[in-house]
């Protein structure tokens, strides 16, 4: 069996994220959607809880797909669970820079885990989790952009 590791803040899902979750499906048998409770980073807006929840539900329980949250190394992460690869959604050339050199600190410290880059279709292109937060933060509507539940939990936290 195929396993893949998709990791992330996912603060919030974004339907960029679940096109990345599609087209991963079209090549492996089982994706973990691993949501990175880092204490380290700046506040989330989403609990961790929230987000695996918001996940989950935006997914509608496909078998082939896991969410769970992690701390700690991604590589550690994806090789306690069976995965032989980490899935990485690309926008732009911005984030490739990023991810480049995480991917390779990724193979030295785990040669036997690669890391694949899916383009984001065009569509989602610029839509990111910070700008869609901060568009909702003016009461503004983000549903075009984010699973439904996604759209009805900014809006709450937002009022």
């Amino acid at each position: 069996m195929k396993i893949a590791v998709y990791p992330g803040s996912f603060d919030p899902l974004t339907n960029g994220h679940l096109d990345v979750v599609e087209r991963a499906l079209g090549i492996f048998d089982k994706l973990i959607i691993a949501v990175l409770a880092n204490p380290d980073k700046r506040s989330p807006l989403f609990t961790v809880d929230e987000r695996v929840e918001m996940i989950k539900e935006s997914l509608d329980a496909d078998s082939r797909v896991e969410v769970e949250s992690f701390t700690g190394l991604t590589v550690d992460f994806a090789r306690s669970r069976g995965a032989q690869t980490l899935v990485k959604g690309l926008r732009a050339y911005s984030d490739f820079d990023a991810e480049l050199q995480q991917a390779l600190m990724n193979r030295k410290l785990a040669p036997d885990i690669h890391t694949i880059f899916l383009m984001s279709s065009f569509a989602h292109i610029f839509v990111s989790s910070s700008i869609l937060k901060d568009i909702a933060s003016h009461g503004r509507d983000v549903g075009e952009f984010v699973p439904p539940i996604v759209a009805t939990r900014l809006k709450e936290k937002f009022r």
